[in-house]
């Protein structure tokens, strides 16, 4: 069970877990250390799993897509579900389960992007911003990999709602 504190009660998620409880695994770390918290990290942002368990914000080609941030750490918003708890813990909603589907809400992912529904029920393979980017590092986009976006796919696009809301499975298989 994913817990926030007391203060951010009233803070909108912006990762929901659709079929989660039974098909998503949350995988629990730390937050790295050497992290300049000089980004803010909003549930349903990609994380890379680095050694000894640590997790860091995905932002360059040097690291794989590994899961969804659970949690907040936000200092440009104020706040930190993770520095409080004296420990530097961290989840991440693992990528793999084709099953495992979750809303994502913006501010979680590119919004500069072009996002669309598939009209021929094809699949649409969801990519990770990197530094450099419009939108900043760490968001899915359905670009195509090139100039600041990863060339791996991170999770599968399900559904567009709207321009606030994307619905995505944890279906990473493209990357082999």
């Amino acid at each position: 069970m994913l817990r926030t504190t007391l203060a951010n009660v009233s803070v909108q998620r912006t990762i929901r877990p659709l079929y989660a409880f039974t098909q998503a695994t949350p995988y629990a770390g730390f937050l790295d250390p050497a992290w300049d918290k000089s980004v803010d990290i909003y549930p349903g942002m990609v994380m890379a799993k680095l050694d000894q368990e640590k997790f860091t914000l995905l932002s360059n080609t040097t690291h794989e897509p590994f899961g969804l941030s659970a949690l907040f750490l936000a200092p440009v918003l104020g706040i930190d579900e993770v520095t409080p708890s004296g420990t530097n813990n961290f989840t991440a909603w693992r990528l793999g389960g084709a099953d495992a589907t979750f809303e994502i809400l913006a501010p979680a992912f590119a919004a500069s992007a072009t996002w669309a529904n598939p009209t021929d029920g094809s699949r649409t393979p969801l990519r990770v911003t990197l530094t450099g980017h419009a939108d900043g590092p760490g968001k899915l986009t359905p670009e195509a990999a090139g100039a600041n976006v990863s060339t791996k796919v991170a999770a599968t696009l399900i559904s567009v709602v709207g321009t606030n809301k994307i619905v995505v499975s944890l279906d990473n298989k493209a990357n082999g």
